[in-house]
């Protein structure tokens, strides 16, 4: 659950360039799907092409992004055993305060792993 130092290197900088454009965005449906009890650990999939996982939340071609954009939540991952049910209290122990960070699930060809990047503040 750690912040991956091949993710910082190889996707970190692609990643923050479409996080900027759509924070706000990702920060408001954060809270939505908390404020409506669907889940209190949301999670945004930013993909490179576009995968099942979740809904479809913004279509890189649609927004002028470099990655697809999918809003799940941990229990679709638990159920969908990309987070086992023996990982899921430390999952929710290592995830960051939903209004300061956004947990997203990064996902290219083989490499996969979750990275929780600060909102810009206000």
């Amino acid at each position: 659950m750690e912040n991956d130092p091949e993710l910082n290197g190889k996707y970190l900088g692609t990643i923050s360039k479409d996080f900027v454009v759509v924070a706000e965005t990702l920060k408001e449906a954060s809270y939505q799907v908390r404020k409506r009890k669907i889940s209190d650990f949301p999670i945004f999939v930013f993909s490179r092409t576009q995968l099942p996982v979740g809904s479809v939340f913004l279509a890189k071609e649609e927004a002028a992004l470099e990655w697809h954009i999918n809003a799940s939540y941990l229990e679709d991952f638990v159920s969908r055993q990309l987070v086992v049910e023996e990982k899921e209290e430390e999952f929710k122990a290592a995830y960051k305060d939903p209004d300061e960070y956004c947990c997203l699930f990064v996902v290219d060809g083989d490499f996969q792993n979750f990275v929780f990047i600060p909102f810009p503040e206000d």
